[in-house]
């Protein structure tokens, strides 16, 4: 693909061709409106922390990894509680308003950056849907009444998934699509693998979808999360897992196309699960894997069967250095990939050549980094935030320390940034010069 056809599809991707009608200000599920990690927001301050553009802080009743989502004047947040899951409403000027358990507390909950309260929630402005590792999917009003609840592993199984199902659903014209890879990692079974559509408003079931895999071992389990591919002439549900990436139509979940060869059979690694997640702008795919492993980025009008050994279905492959949690980041005609380690690469689009590959900050980076107009928020895990300029020269702006542990992705609406760390949720906007009292839920 030339440079020319690449700022074409750049254009297409900043006009939000089909895009669902989410508020473009909002922050509305995890990676934002469009599932790419970019905001349409107005921009939040560059400079902020504990003493600077703080406008509150929250305390949370206990950790978890899953991300704020935004939408007019409320704010969504799944926590952890004791023995108990909940979904944590706010006001965007920082009060509690109210707080719903989410089921499933009779399962072990862990309290690790893996635990149960890790899928992120969505909201629609008039509803909010919550799921957690425990399986049990709720949808409530924006004011907290529970409208229906779905335990998924009485619906589909019993979950078998080492670290939990930490997968998030995603909401697209109204309807839920999920994802539930696992299986037995120590025998031969194939692994238990469902693609479910639900109806949004009602919770009933619009399609369910067995999706096959030969993956084995511990790779039967994937902590990815679906997205959905659209363009001004083809849309399907992308899946990433068990060794392979998936696509399926929406009306139905059947399968239009599959990509191997993230974990080659001659060479294969029965701990290679997939944890990062697909990222897509109209005409291209990019899809990590794991472990230092492949990068691939595909082309979308060519993908139909089997496509693995097509070399006209890639724009390119990067052998190596894939981000392991982090989900890729695809703007202005560049890819980003932040490792676990701290690297961030930034890779052509166009090619998957390196413009660069820095490491400012070594520490453990399980946060897929977001983008708001020339800068992207990366954040490490001892909860350190770079400001990072976007393009093709590394320009660290700014660094903020909330000395807090976080494994959650940022969100950006309104000219707000969202931070999530195990102890507290954050708000940082213009005006504000310090942090004001801690409000919320405080026990631990």
């Amino acid at each position: 693909m030339n440079r020319t056809n690449v700022a074409r599809i750049v254009v297409l991707c900043l006009i939000g061709v089909g895009w669902p009608l989410f508020g473009q200000d909002d922050w509305p599920q995890w990676r934002g409106p469009r599932w790419d990690s970019v905001s349409q927001s107005e921009f939040p301050p560059t400079e902020f922390g504990l003493h600077q553009n703080m406008l509150w802080r929250v305390p949370l009743p206990g950790p978890g990894g899953a991300s704020p989502v935004v939408s007019g004047n409320r704010v969504f947040v799944t926590s952890s509680s004791e023995e108990k899951l909940v979904l944590i409403a706010l006001s965007t000027g920082g009060d509690v308003l109210w707080e719903q358990e989410l089921g499933g507390h009779d399962r072990h909950i862990r309290m690790d950056n893996a635990n149960l309260a890790s899928p992120s929630p969505i909201t629609d402005g008039q509803h909010v849907w919550a799921t957690t590792g425990a399986g049990v999917l709720n949808c409530f009003t924006v004011d907290g009444a529970l409208v229906w609840r779905n335990d998924l592993q009485k619906s589909y199984g019993d979950f078998d998934i080492q670290f939990g199902m930490a997968s998030t659903p995603i909401l697209d014209q109204g309807r839920l699509y999920l994802q539930l890879l696992h299986g037995n990692m120590r025998d031969s079974s194939p692994g238990v693998a469902w693609l479910i559509c639900l109806d949004a408003a009602t919770g009933n079931q619009v399609w369910k979808q067995h999706r096959s895999s030969d993956a084995r071992a511990e790779n039967k389990h994937a902590y990815t999360s679906p997205t959905i591919y659209r363009d001004d002439s083809r849309e399907f549900l992308i899946v990433l897992g068990g060794d392979y990436l998936t696509g399926h139509a929406l009306d139905d979940g059947r399968e239009l196309w599959r990509c191997g060869g993230f974990n080659p059979t001659d060479n294969y690694n029965p701990t290679l699960r997939l944890v990062a997640s697909p990222t897509c702008v109209p005409g291209m795919i990019v899809a990590p894997s794991a472990k230092r492993g492949p990068v691939f980025c595909l082309r979308p009008e060519r993908l139909e069967g089997d496509v693995s050994n097509n070399a006209d279905a890639f724009h390119w492959k990067m052998p190596r250095g894939t981000p392991d949690v982090a989900s890729p980041v695809i703007h202005e005609g560049l890819v980003y990939l932040a490792t676990e380690s701290g690297t961030l690469t930034c890779l052509d689009a166009a090619t998957g050549e390196a413009v660069y590959q820095e490491r400012w900050y070594a520490d453990r980076h399980r946060s897929t980094p977001i983008i708001s107009g020339d800068r992207m928020f990366l954040t490490a895990r001892d909860g350190k935030v770079m400001v990072i300029r976007t393009g093709r020269e590394p320009i660290v702006i700014f660094t903020a320390d909330l000395d807090e542990e976080t494994t959650a992705s940022p969100a950006i609406a309104q000219g707000r940034l969202y931070v999530r760390t195990f102890d507290a949720l954050y708000a940082f906007g213009a005006g504000s010069e310090g942090p004001t009292e801690p409000r919320g839920v405080t026990r631990r």
